[in-house]
């Protein structure tokens, strides 16, 4: 492929993702601590893949072995200061002991587990000061290795379990004191130890592992060849490049940021070269990146904890299937509404020498087989856990068919590596989530919140929906995607269960506000990290970035009012309407927001394109003839009074 498109270099990249992904923060470390990190993050993940093919251990003990190494390894590996984050320094000698006592807490549980259960509840004084130790240092390592927000959320709800008693109103409750908080915290199932961490221990991590191995096989940059191969030529080529290659990479990242790094340093400086605006730019790939954490089949592990918080025997394959839809018609509001804006900036797709060789690229195809044989796997009814190994199997042998893509020993064991890393934010955010559902679970604040939202909103359908929307956004600012979900689906999902909506609809709903909250000023880290690609001013990137997605606002509320588009309880005929009418819907608020069709809209052309398309979306036989009815009048209008509203192309 042509070298005239700078894209950002690897060192950029991460001063980047040290910026807007506390993940990313590590020290670099040599020597002696050196070894002991690598020796460390490799342990952590041959434990998880020896309980993975023999089989997990008990609850507690599954959960804190993997806290205690999540633990170790943040305090060596993140420092306590933001402005130290990167940096080739030593150890600092508090990180040394806060280290040693992260060991300890998690074996605790493993050396006197027979004691503890014995005493059936009842703390020591040795199990208090142990338990409180564990809140403490989860705490402080989900500042670290995650970020501020969700730490201040958890101390936030801690106090909330301490000061019950004197809590305003429908907030109230008795109170805990400081033994039972503890107790509920470390030395149940239902606080740091509780499902959250539990779905990190087992399933999410061997995902992780599964994304480091494709990830050494190159798969990554294939993405982007393949996109640029499939979209790039067309009309505004680079924003659709972003598009197509940022969905894929959604199966196999976990965070938005990082998505809109590594895509977004490839995908932005073409579309600035094209024409495309700083900000425009920015939020395209902003937007498809955050997208990504709702692609199946991964879903940035979120679907993995979807199926032990619905619970009622549904499966990891069933969320997968109804997320489909709703994602298809993400992307595709996405695409539509770029699509329009280049046809009315006049921009033109990618030359001949831009474009990668065809030929080779698709000499690459096999490299999609891992990913296609998670669903085959999954779809065919193997459990998640076998379906993770058996795909880190198959990545190392579809690896070995050509050898720029082979997996040498030493890629392997970088593999292992790299993928404990990665998971050591996640069992921070999940273990600090576990803290919030257990206040959650002793104090009844989910049921609280959801009678207080309904009462808010009179008890209708809809205003609850909007006031859940509106939770969702403010709890999911600044949080990863599993502790995202965790939060929302505990505190905001309730509201709507109660109105008799379908506990998957439910769970989508908060799923998708809370993600994208992440391009959503004023935190909007995604959008925020693509500014920083491109240059542009982060807020005007992030309110583009809200007006692209626009789809991810109405989508929600479609498949709450109409189930079918999760394809629950539908025929083939009826889904293949809905999803028609939708779709034409989405190119309906396309065209009313850009305000570009085959020629420039008016205002009263415009008003009709979103009020069309809603009424398209809205899943009710006279409201889609209504708008099929305005869909039509607005191309019979387009043609009558066709003319070229296109602007030339302007640098960016």
């Amino acid at each position: 492929m042509s070298n005239n498109v700078e894209s950002l270099s690897l060192e950029e990249q991460q001063k980047l993702l040290e910026k807007y992904d506390p993940e990313a923060g590590t020290r670099k470390l040599k020597g002696i601590i050196g070894w002991i990190v690598f020796i460390g993050l490799l342990s952590f993940s041959l434990f998880h893949l020896y309980t993975g093919v023999f089989g997990m251990l008990t609850a507690q003990l599954q959960r804190s072995i993997h806290l205690g190494f999540a633990l170790a390894l943040i305090f060596l590996l993140f420092p306590a200061r933001k402005k130290d984050r990167g940096r080739k320094h030593k150890v600092a000698w508090y990180d040394m002991i806060l280290a040693i006592l992260g060991v300890a807490v998690g074996a605790y549980w493993p050396l006197f587990i027979d004691e503890i259960v014995m005493r059936a509840g009842r703390l020591t004084e040795i199990d208090f000061y142990v338990g409180l130790l564990a809140v403490l240092l989860v705490l402080e390592a989900t500042r670290r290795a995650v970020g501020l927000p969700i730490t201040i959320i958890a101390i936030i709800f801690l106090l909330y379990g301490i000061f019950g008693p004197y809590m305003p109103s429908f907030l109230a409750h008795r109170g805990l004191d400081l033994d039972r908080l503890i107790q509920t915290m470390f030395f149940t199932t239902e606080g740091i130890l509780g499902t959250p961490l539990g779905v990190s221990a087992t399933y999410i991590f061997l995902f992780l592992l599964f994304g480091s191995f494709l990830v050494k096989t190159g798969v990554g940059q294939y993405f982007n060849d393949l996109a640029v191969s499939i979209a790039g030529k067309r009309i505004g080529g680079p924003a659709k490049v972003a598009i197509f290659s940022s969905a894929l990479q959604g199966t196999i990242s976990g965070s938005s940021v990082a998505n809109v790094v590594t895509s977004g340093s490839f995908t932005i400086p073409m579309m600035k070269k094209l024409g495309y605006k700083k900000e425009f730019a920015g939020a395209v790939e902003a937007t498809a990146s955050t997208g990504g954490q709702i692609m199946p089949p991964v879903m940035g592990a979120a679907a993995f904890l979807m199926v032990e918080f619905i619970g009622g025997g549904i499966t990891y394959w069933e969320i997968a299937k109804a997320a489909a839809i709703p994602a298809l018609l993400y992307f595709t509001g996405v695409w539509i509404m770029t699509h329009f804006e280049a046809k009315r900036l006049g921009l033109r797709g990618l030359k001949d020498e831009e474009m990668p060789n065809r030929k080779e690229v698709l000499k690459k195809i096999y490299l999609l087989l891992p990913i296609l044989a998670v669903i085959v796997l999954l779809m065919s009814g193997m459990s998640v856990i076998r379906a993770a190994l058996w795909s880190i199997v198959i990545t190392v042998l579809v690896s070995a068919i050509r050898k720029e893509t082979r997996i040498s020993i030493k890629d392997f064991i970088d593999a292992l590596v790299d993928g404990a890393r990665t998971a050591l934010g996640v069992a921070a955010a999940t273990a600090a989530a576990g803290i919030i559902v257990g206040v959650v679970v002793k104090t009844g604040l989910g049921l609280k919140m959801a009678n207080g939202l309904l009462e808010l909103a009179g008890g209708l359908l809809i205003p609850t929906l909007m006031l859940t929307m509106v939770a969702a956004i403010i709890l999911g600012m600044g949080s990863p995607t599993t502790a995202n979900y965790v939060i929302t689906s505990t505190i905001a999902a309730p509201a709507i269960i109660l109105l008799g909506v379908p506990d998957l609809s439910a769970h989508l709903f908060v799923f998708y506000f809370g993600i994208i909250a992440d391009i959503t000023p004023p935190v909007a880290l995604a959008a925020f990290a693509a500014a920083g690609v491109s240059g542009g001013d982060p807020i005007k990137t992030g309110v583009t970035a809200t007006k692209l997605a626009i789809g991810a606002f109405i989508i929600p509320y479609m498949f709450v009012l109409s189930p079918e588009l999760l394809m629950i309880d539908t025929t083939w005929y009826y889904l293949i309407w809905v999803v028609f009418t939708a779709l034409t819907g989405m190119m309906a608020i396309g065209a009313g927001v850009i305000g570009y069709w085959l020629r420039k809209l008016n205002w009263m052309e415009r008003i009709l394109g979103i009020i069309g398309g809603l009424l398209l979306i809205y899943p009710e036989g006279i409201s889609d003839i209504i708008g099929l009815v305005i869909f039509v009048l607005l191309i019979v209008l387009q043609y009558v009074f066709k003319r070229d509203d296109t602007v030339k192309p302007q640098a960016a």
